[in-house]
């Protein structure tokens, strides 16, 4: 039961940064309009796009599972403090506030997978990577 558990966790807190990626992508000019009104640069958007999908596949996968874990937890805290700390013009304080603490705790998480690694069912168990 427990390598189900890995696998199922894996793929629940990595797929929404998949979602929100793709989103990203086929939503680019909004995306960047918002991430202008947090004060941060457009062109950082396709690094946001690279790390949001390229890290949420690794983790589903369980390749290279630490380092992607570390990567999405730094950015769940730098997105966290840049997008809803500080809640711009026409945002809701209540919502603004969750999503900090929803990024704070997939941060959490990563660091977990971090520490213990895939678990068996991955490609790093598979390869001698855990």
């Amino acid at each position: 039961m427990n390598k189900v558990a890995d696998l199922v966790g894996r793929i629940l807190i990595a797929l929404i940064f998949v979602m929100a990626g793709m989103n990203k992508l086929t939503n680019y000019d909004a995306t960047a309009a918002v991430m202008a009104l947090h004060g941060i640069p457009g062109m950082l958007l396709p690094v946001v796009i690279f790390t949001e999908l390229v890290g949420g596949i690794l983790i589903i996968v369980g390749y290279q599972t630490r380092l992607a874990a570390l990567a999405l937890a730094g950015f769940s805290v730098v997105s966290a403090l840049l997008m809803h700390a500080v809640p711009v013009a026409g945002a809701d304080a209540t919502t603004e506030g969750i999503m900090l603490m929803k990024n704070l705790a997939m941060a959490g998480g990563f660091l977990f997978l971090f520490a213990n690694g895939a678990g068996p069912l991955s490609f790093d168990r598979n390869w001698g990577k855990a």
